[in-house]
């Protein structure tokens, strides 16, 4: 058999010494003839995801490590902004699924009151019996025992439940809402009534109440020998 002819074939990639063919190694270097390819590197946003994707140098783990850096900051910050507004709407589902119980307060103190219509008539549980302040501005403080959570007001505004006792007297028909909670933190609200007898109800949803203050605004019927009349303020907390 005749020998191969050992200056034809494939050169070598290290040395370029001819190889006859089926060779794997130089016969002279013994560098590999045919190497495999290495595979090109990744990009980087092939690297991100999943987070245990196995990486090579130079196929972006700097840019992978910057970015799900970015990712958790973002997410923090997020769950940061959207806490309080999540907080509210739990308390508010809560409010709603329970049922409100009356709560009474120790302690009543009006800015202003007319003789034998005192401020305390508002929380005796008679609606014909009524808190009578000469002007606009005049204001209610109740104080109570321990803080709650104050869900909703039942005003009955004016003189009283029945049409005609009514008409009789002159009523606000805004009250500026202020609680104060055992932190010191005040909530404002504006409340607006309809100008017509029996109890309102007014949804509060206020946490750790300790103060709860009204000022009559919007009167109506306020003409010469009248006064503004408020019959009762009924007070619930969650149950």
């Amino acid at each position: 058999m005749a020998e191969p002819d050992e200056g034809v074939g494939t050169p070598c990639p290290a040395c370029g010494t001819p190889n006859p063919p089926g060779r794997r190694f130089c016969r002279r270097c013994a560098s590999e003839l045919n190497p495999t390819a290495k595979p090109s590197p990744l990009p980087w946003w092939r690297t991100v995801w999943p987070l245990r994707r196995r990486v090579r140098a130079g196929s972006g783990r700097a840019v992978r490590f910057l970015v799900i850096l970015a990712v958790v900051a973002a997410l923090c910050a997020g769950g940061l902004l959207l806490l309080p507004a999540g907080r509210a709407l739990v308390e508010d589902t809560r409010d709603k699924l329970g049922k409100p119980k009356p709560v009474t307060p120790v302690g009543i103190e009006a800015s202003a009151e007319v003789p034998r219509h005192p401020a305390t008539n508002t929380t005796d549980g008679l609606n014909n019996r009524y808190w009578a302040a000469p002007a606009p501005g005049a204001s209610v403080t109740y104080t109570f025992r321990k803080p709650f959570r104050l869900v909703d007001l039942i005003i009955t505004n004016g003189a009283s439940a029945s049409a005609e006792a009514y008409a009789r007297q002159a009523r606000a028909l805004q009250l500026d809402l202020e609680v104060t909670t055992q932190d010191g933190k005040r909530h404002h609200k504006q409340l607006s009534l309809s100008d017509k007898p029996g109890p309102q109800t007014i949804p509060t949803g206020i946490s750790d109440a300790k103060t709860v203050r009204l000022v009559l605004r919007s009167p109506v019927g306020l003409t010469g020998g009248r006064h503004l009349a408020l019959a009762e303020v009924e007070f619930f907390q969650r149950s």
